[in-house]
């Protein structure tokens, strides 16, 4: 009897310890987005909002908070004052980095858990499809001969698509510092201007640029990513096929909870995150925009962004543009 007893004391006593460690929020969840409404990581974090709550791993409500400006350093700021609660959730992008490492915000990556790589896209080099560059290889040539030659579009200085064509250039023995870099607010200004003869080629989203190249309108000469691509872009050499040998970096979509969290309210968000992105919704939108992600979460996660940081800030440290 008195065995029985300690077995059931021992039951109830595991019972009780269990349910004090299991988290589920409480009240409403917001979603910060660093950008506008209607754009597309607004587009992004509202199926997030609804895969959470599709897939039942969320039980209270989801909104989408916009706290645009400052190329993301607005949408940290936000979140740095929610401390400790784990009712905020931010839809990052890989300018976390680089306003971090150009000394633009105080904050880093570091400075919160990361939870979720939500997606990868990577940087591709286009040119029209009038241009006299058919291949890479010619484009290449013609830096050599003038590195100031070709005027490339970017949407932010320092930020990553500057980043992968200042790697490629080196990679290709060309001094990145000498390149013509001209940056537009946004990928749709830079391709018109591109179209009118303005500028010789665009480095942005590859899965952004797929519309314009499947309608023939651009011509896309290489992705900066591991792999080829599939679908409409497997067509498309990668870097390292071309024999230049330059890290990959990716334009990243990760989601960070607010600093001081405790580890079963990370637990928590990093499942049900998990089981978000397996929901239909999530992976047919993945399908369509051409994006993918590995299930990277606690250290392993951490290890890629650590990757990634370090590499770009050793591209933006040659540029001169890191402090």
């Amino acid at each position: 009897m008195l065995r029985l007893l300690a077995t059931l004391f021992l039951g109830l006593a595991y019972t009780a310890a269990w349910s004090q460690g299991a988290w589920r929020p409480e009240k409403q969840v917001e979603i910060i987005v660093p950008t506008a409404p209607g754009g597309g990581n607004d587009t992004v974090a509202r199926l997030l909002a609804k895969a959470l709550q599709d897939t039942k791993a969320l039980a209270t409500p989801a909104v989408v908070m916009n706290k645009s400006g400052g190329n993301q350093t607005v949408s940290l700021a936000y979140l740095a004052q929610q401390k400790a609660d784990p009712h905020y959730l931010l839809l990052a992008t890989s300018t976390f980095f680089t306003n971090h490492i150009q000394g633009l915000s105080q904050h880093n990556y570091r400075d919160f858990p990361a939870l979720a790589l939500a997606f990868v896209d990577y940087s591709a080099f286009m040119v029209p499809t009038n241009s006299p560059f058919k291949t890479f290889g010619d484009m290449i040539q013609r830096l050599k001969t003038d590195p100031e030659s070709v005027a490339f579009s970017v949407v932010a200085r320092g930020g990553t698509s500057h980043a992968v064509v200042a790697m490629a250039a080196k990679a290709a023995g060309i001094d990145p510092k000498r390149l013509k870099i001209v940056v537009f607010k946004t990928s749709a200004e830079a391709t018109t201007a591109m179209m009118g003869g303005h500028i010789q080629a665009a480095v942005s989203s590859a899965a952004g640029s797929t519309p314009p190249v499947s309608a023939g309108q651009l011509r896309m000469l290489a992705i900066a990513a591991s792999q080829r691509r599939p679908g409409e872009l497997a067509h498309v050499p990668t870097l390292a096929e071309l024999g230049l040998n330059a890290p990959v970096l990716a334009t990243w979509r990760c989601i960070f909870g607010a600093r001081g969290i405790s580890q079963p309210q990370i637990a928590f968000w990093e499942d049900a995150l998990a089981k978000a992105f397996q929901s239909e919704d999530w992976k047919a939108w993945m399908t369509k925009n051409d994006v993918s992600a590995p299930l990277l979460r606690g250290a392993e996660l951490v290890k890629y962004l650590d990757g990634q940081y370090t590499n770009t800030r050793g591209v933006l440290l040659e540029l001169g543009l890191a402090k």
